[in-house]
C-alpha cells in the first residue's frame, strides 16, 4: 500500500508519547499565554495591527511575486533600512520567514569546499541549512568555543561558524565574544540566529550581537525572525552590504520564494518603531523571565536560569510533560511543551516565554498553576 510506512511511524510515535496534534486557538482565548513568542506583547498592539491594516490597504493582500520580480515594495525597502539601522548593520534583507532567512544565510555562505561548524543545540532551521549547503558540516559541543577553535584548525579553506545567540530550548545564550575570537583566529565568518535575542537583548532590544559589540562587523552576519519580539511574521538577514548583495544573487529561498506579505512588513515596521520609542520593553521582558525563574525554583521546580526571555522547566518524561502542559491548560494557563525530537538532549520540558506586558499578579498565577499541576 502506498505510504503504508506512515501508519507504522504514527504508531511508534503514539507508543513513545510523541504524537503531535494541531490545536486551533480562538481569537479571544481566555488562557494566560506563556506559550507564544510574543516577548514584547506587541502582536495585538493597536499600532502594530494598524500597521498591518494600512499596508494591506495600500499594497494589497500579497506581495504578488518573488522579491526580484514584483515582490519588493517600497515598504519592504523601508523595513530593511530601519532594521539595519536599529541593529547596527550596514544592510538587511527581508524574507518570508525566519526559517527561510536561516536557510539562505547558511547555504549561500557555505559553498563547496567550505567548512561549517555548527553548535549541537542549534535550531532546526540552521541544521537544515547545514544539510542543504554544499560545504561540509561539523557539529561541535553546545556553547563550546574551544571545540569551535579546534574544528576550524583542521580546515585550511573558507569556513563559517553557525550558532543561535539564544537557544530556544533552555533559553541560554551563546558565548558570542569567544566564538567571534575563534572565527577571527582562523579567518572564518560567524553567522548567528538572533531569533530570541532581537527585541530582548542589547541596548533597547537591538539584539545579542549588538550587546556583544559585534554589530556591523565585516565578518558577522545575523539572522532573525520578525515573528517573535516584533509580533509579525517574516525573517531578516543583517550584515555587510556585500554579503546582502550576494544573498540577493545566490540565496534560493530569496530568489524563488514569494516576497513577504505587505501586511506582515507593515506590522513589523510598526512594532520596530514602537520599540524604538519604548526601549524599556526589552528590559521588562528580561525582568519577567528572571522573576519567573526565581519563583519557580523557590517552589522546588527544576528551572534553567534564563539569559533572555525563555524559561525552561524540566519534566520527568515526554508523557508527563504532555500531561503537565494539559493540566496547566485546564487550569487556564498555556505553556509550551518541548519533547524529542525538538530537544537535542532528549529531556522533555515545559517551555515558558516571558512577556513584557505580564503583570505581577499574572506571574504569580502562572507559578501557582505550574506548581499545582506538576507530575
Amino acid at each position: 500500500m502506498a505510504f503504508g510506512w506512515i501508519d507504522e511511524q504514527a504508531e511508534a510515535r503514539r507508543r513513545a508519547g510523541l504524537q503531535r496534534t494541531l490545536r486551533p486557538r480562538p481569537a479571544g482565548s481566555p488562557l494566560l499565554d506563556l506559550a507564544s513568542n510574543d516577548y514584547l506583547g506587541l502582536a495585538r498592539h493597536p499600532e502594530v495591527i494598524e500597521g498591518a491594516a494600512a499596508a494591506a490597504r495600500t499594497w494589497g493582500g500579497g506581495a504578488t511575486g518573488s522579491r526580484l520580480v514584483t515582490g519588493t515594495t517600497e515598504l519592504h525597502t523601508e523595513l530593511e533600512r530601519e532594521l539595519a539601522e536599529f541593529c547596527g548593520f550596514e544592510a538587511a534583507l527581508v524574507f518570508s520567514s525566519g526559517y527561510a532567512a536561516n536557510l539562505a544565510a547558511v547555504t549561500a555562505l557555505a559553498p563547496h569546499g567550505s567548512l561549517i561548524v555548527s553548535d549541537a543545540g542549534n535550531h532546526a532551521s540552521l541544521i537544515d541549512g547545514c544539510r542543504l549547503a554544499r560545504g561540509t558540516a561539523q557539529v561541535v559541543g553546545h556553547a563550546d568555543p574551544d571545540a569551535v577553535d579546534k574544528a576550524l584548525g583542521t580546515h585550511g579553506g573558507a569556513a563559517v561558524v553557525v550558532s543561535d545567540t539564544v537557544f530556544s530550548v533552555d533559553g541560554d545564550a551563546a558565548p558570542l565574544g569567544a566564538l567571534a575570537g575563534a572565527c577571527r583566529a582562523h579567518g572564518a565568518g560567524l553567522v548567528v540566529d538572533d531569533a530570541h535575542g532581537l527585541g530582548v537583548l542589547g541596548d533597547g532590544g537591538r539584539g545579542a550581537a549588538h550587546a556583544a559589540g559585534l554589530a556591523g562587523a565585516e565578518d558577522v552576519v545575523v539572522t532573525a525572525t520578525l515573528s517573535k519580539s516584533l509580533g509579525s511574521q517574516g525573517g531578516v538577514v543583517l550584515g555587510p552590504a556585500r554579503v546582502i548583495g550576494h544573498l540577493v544573487n545566490a540565496a534560493r529561498t530569496f530568489i524563488f520564494d514569494t516576497g513577504l506579505a505587505p501586511a506582515a512588513a507593515g506590522a513589523a515596521l510598526a512594532a520596530l518603531r514602537l520599540l524604538r520609542r519604548e526601549p524599556a520593553r526589552a528590559a521588562r521582558a528580561r525582568a519577567v523571565a528572571a522573576e519567573l525563574h526565581a519563583r519557580l525554583t523557590a517552589a522546588g521546580l527544576e528551572a534553567v536560569r534564563p539569559d533572555a526571555a525563555v524559561v525552561s522547566v524540566r519534566a520527568p518524561s515526554p508523557e508527563q510533560a504532555v500531561r503537565w502542559a494539559a493540566d496547566c491548560r485546564t487550569a487556564g494557563l498555556a505553556v509550551g511543551c518541548f519533547r524529542p525530537p525538538s530537544v537535542p538532549d532528549g529531556v522533555s520540558r515545559l517551555r515558558l516565554t516571558a512577556r513584557a506586558d505580564l503583570s505581577g499578579a499574572e506571574i504569580e498565577r502562572a507559578v501557582r498553576v505550574i506548581g499545582a499541576a506538576r507530575p
